[in-house]
């Protein structure tokens, strides 16, 4: 069977209809994924297997028969793992079909399918019994549930449920205990990702908007590779702070709850940004410990596992603050069952904290809907405003009338600065025309920047108050745009406009290069290599499915800003 799927085509922002595969999104988020980069993961692999040989061991000296549930199979490795350390049975449960099917697969492969039973179900629908799916409650646990922010990918609602119905009281965790840990931070560069900075054009400020500054902000995690980020970009303004640990081998909760950490200020300086990770004790006495600290907070930086499965975590405050050196707070994170979120108060203001805390932010102001953090992180790069303003005092005089094609740019603002005569901006969106809006307001330019919330080929000269367009301007930034080429938009956006601008307008930009060089990556190649053989277990099952759903999908290329 045909499915019609829309496509939108960035560099023309059209809808292309394309005639698919019913199984079109299985294979796209199949050849999309990263399986292979945990599996490439020799640190976690190991330490699993070390993890679960610990535990089938300790059911085994009780003298009991050693009965396993996997969350999250995936490939089911880790119940092979555990049949290859002595369980006498493994009910293994994965939700993704196609993953599934290769499990079962895997699983025969490797001559398991007499003690390894796939289910593909979530587990929370999986049944015990004799005509359920497990027979009997497991009393070992063995899960991979885990995202960079620890708990995003269902891990609490998950344990919850099982250690409700699905294993045995004081069961075998595998693994036993997860710890977050947090430092709060000063973080110019950080910060720029969160929040609009005051700029300078020809001398004159120009502010944020008051609802931006004391906007919360977006309430998603910004997961990044720490290691990539030079101490030196940052100021720790107190110590490693250990924030709450779950244990896995007893009943879990996914009610909402806060945790707090006291510390002493080690500097002074803007609080701006809590910087966070985790680690995973795979045994109940902490000896095996699967840690996703930064590579510099190791002696040796060079000896930290690489991986992109799971990085660290970024959380900006919702208002930076000042604190002084020596002064008492206290750190508070709140997690619901798929996220967490930051605050800081003073030693003091902890204990008249509200239930209000327990809220979950949001963005009130629309910015951190319009700019994502890349997006915030060029809008407030210094020497790239300047550039811009550079170019435009060029060419502006003071009959120019200016159109401006980017969504939720300031080139028009700036444009108005430079005293141009009329200045007009094409909006993709209610939203960004808001935001911009709100630019104009915040400097008393209210007006000055005419906005028009219209698609470039639909603009009339009625439109533009009967002018010619004498200076067309675009960074080019578009919303749409994933990858670089994609802002071949903008020449799109010129040719529709050709009716409307004057013989000898300026186009800024004028022309455009794509540059591209070959590389050897020392660990990114992982995420998309073939595994072959993974802890003496054979997985090409895997690697076939993944190279399958490859050919039948475009060619899947990652942005990164």
């Amino acid at each position: 069977m045909k499915t019609f799927c829309g496509r939108a085509n960035p560099t023309t922002g059209a809808v292309d209809w394309v005639e698919e595969s019913e199984e079109y999104d299985y294979h796209q988020e199949i050849a999309r994924s990263c399986y292979a980069d945990m599996l490439h993961d020799h640190d976690r692999n190991e330490k699993y297997y070390q993890g679960i040989r610990a535990a089938v061991a300790r059911v085994k000296a009780r003298g009991e028969k050693v009965i396993v549930l996997d969350i999250g199979t995936g490939t089911g490795l880790l119940s092979m793992m555990a049949v290859s350390a002595g369980a006498d049975f493994c009910y293994a449960v994965e939700v993704f079909k196609p993953m599934a099917n290769a499990a079962q697969c895997i699983v025969e492969k490797n001559g398991f399918s007499d003690k390894i039973k796939i289910i593909n179900k979530h587990s929370t629908d999986v049944t015990v019994g004799p005509d359920g799916d497990m027979q009997m409650k497991a009393n070992v646990l063995i899960t991979e549930l885990f995202d960079t922010e620890l708990i995003g990918e269902g891990a609490l609602p998950s344990y919850e449920h099982a250690h409700q119905n699905l294993v045995q009281e004081g069961c075998e965790a595998v693994p036993h205990r997860a710890t977050v840990y947090a430092q709060l931070v000063e973080s110019e560069l950080l910060w720029s990702w969160a929040q609009l900075q005051e700029a300078e054009v020809e001398g004159a400020r120009l502010v944020p908007p008051p609802a931006v500054g004391c906007c919360s902000g977006a309430h998603s995690v910004c997961d990044i590779q720490l290691s990539q980020v030079s101490p030196h970009s940052f100021t720790p303004l107190g110590p490693l702070c250990t924030m709450f640990s779950v244990d896995f081998s007893k009943p879990v909760s996914s009610a909402p709850q806060s945790h707090h950490s006291q510390f002493v200020a080690q500097a002074s300086g803007r609080a701006q940004v809590v910087l966070s990770w985790w680690d995973i004790d795979m045994d109940p006495s902490g000896t095996i410990v699967c840690s996703m600290a930064p590579d510099w907070t190791y002696p040796q930086p060079k000896t930290s596992p690489w991986r992109d499965h799971w990085m660290q975590s970024v959380y900006f405050l919702p208002v930076e603050r000042k604190v002084t050196e020596g002064e008492e707070l206290s750190l508070t994170v709140c997690h619901d069952d798929y996220s967490l979120w930051y605050s800081l108060q003073t030693h003091s203001q902890q204990h008249s904290q509200s239930e209000a805390g327990l809220s979950r932010p949001c963005c009130t102001c629309q910015a951190h809907l319009v700019w994502t953090r890349p997006r915030f992180g060029e809008l407030n790069d210094k020497l790239r405003t300047e550039s811009y303003v550079s170019a435009l005092r060029s060419v502006l005089r003071e009959d120019s009338v200016c159109l401006g094609v980017s969504d939720g740019s300031l080139l028009p603002v700036f444009a108005h600065m430079l005293r141009a005569k009329k200045v007009f901006s094409l909006e993709n969106s209610r939203m960004s025309k808001q935001v911009i809006e709100q630019v104009l307001e915040a400097n008393s330019m209210k007006g000055g920047v005419e906005l028009l919330e219209i698609r470039p080929e639909q603009l009339t000269s009625n439109d533009l108050g009967g002018e010619q367009i004498s200076v067309l301007m675009g960074e080019p930034y578009f919303s749409t745009s994933l990858l670089p080429w994609h802002s071949l938009f903008f020449w799109y956006c010129r040719t529709a406009l050709a009716g409307l601008l004057q013989p000898n307008t300026t186009i800024l930009p004028c022309s455009a290069t794509l540059h591209m060089v070959a590389v050897e990556f020392q660990d990114l190649w992982r995420i998309r290599a073939p595994c072959g053989t993974c802890e003496g277990f054979d997985v090409t099952p895997m690697d076939k499915m993944v190279q399958k759903s490859s050919t039948s999908v475009p060619s899947a290329i990652s942005g990164f800003p």
